[in-house]
């Protein structure tokens, strides 16, 4: 005798048989008249995988924003050495440095080269190409976020030297021409 049609189909499907069909339909009854339920269980597990979720979702969107930020970060970066880089330099004295270990060659007027040997310019990373830049801003882009500036001979020029090596007396300037 079964109380419900769904039962009845799985009867006639083979799936389940008599026994198990009067089992289920004693624990619902006996599950009305007790109140007791997997409603309650239910109700937590929805609750708790909501919560989940909403964890997980702020967790993405903390992480979306951070790249986002880092992105107008870089943008920033890159309008500012696009305004501020010395657009005059164009001359017949090359200078050399290395980028990403390969050895690069821009090619300056005398001027730009001396201040950029002296460490009052440096050489900037724009792009694809190169940009020479006041040390003053090149410091605030290093403050912000490294790797845009590439050279940068102020710092080599306030290294402390070695009191035990035996060639600290014999400077090798930076702007020897073979």
């Amino acid at each position: 005798m079964v109380k419900n049609a769904l039962q009845a189909q799985l009867l006639k499907a083979g799936l389940v048989d008599n026994k198990k069909a009067k089992k289920l339909s004693k624990q619902a009854v006996h599950e009305q008249r007790t109140g007791q339920s997997d409603e309650a269980e239910l109700k937590a597990k929805i609750a708790q995988d909501q919560q989940e979720k909403l964890e997980k979702d702020q967790a993405l969107d903390l992480e979306k924003k951070r790249l986002l930020q880092g992105k107008e970060l870089k943008a920033a970066i890159v309008q500012m050495i696009n305004q501020h880089k010395i657009r005059d330099i164009d001359g017949e004295v090359s200078y050399q440095f290395i980028d990403e270990s390969k050895v690069k060659k821009i090619y300056l007027n005398q001027q730009i080269y001396n201040a950029l040997v002296s460490g009052s310019l440096v050489v900037a990373k724009e792009s694809d190409s190169y940009a020479i830049l006041p040390k003053a801003l090149a410091d605030r882009i290093n403050d912000k976020m490294e790797g845009f500036i590439i050279v940068n001979n102020s710092e080599k020029n306030e290294q402390i030297t070695d009191e035990e090596d035996p060639y600290a007396a014999y400077v090798i300037p930076d702007d020897l021409m073979w």
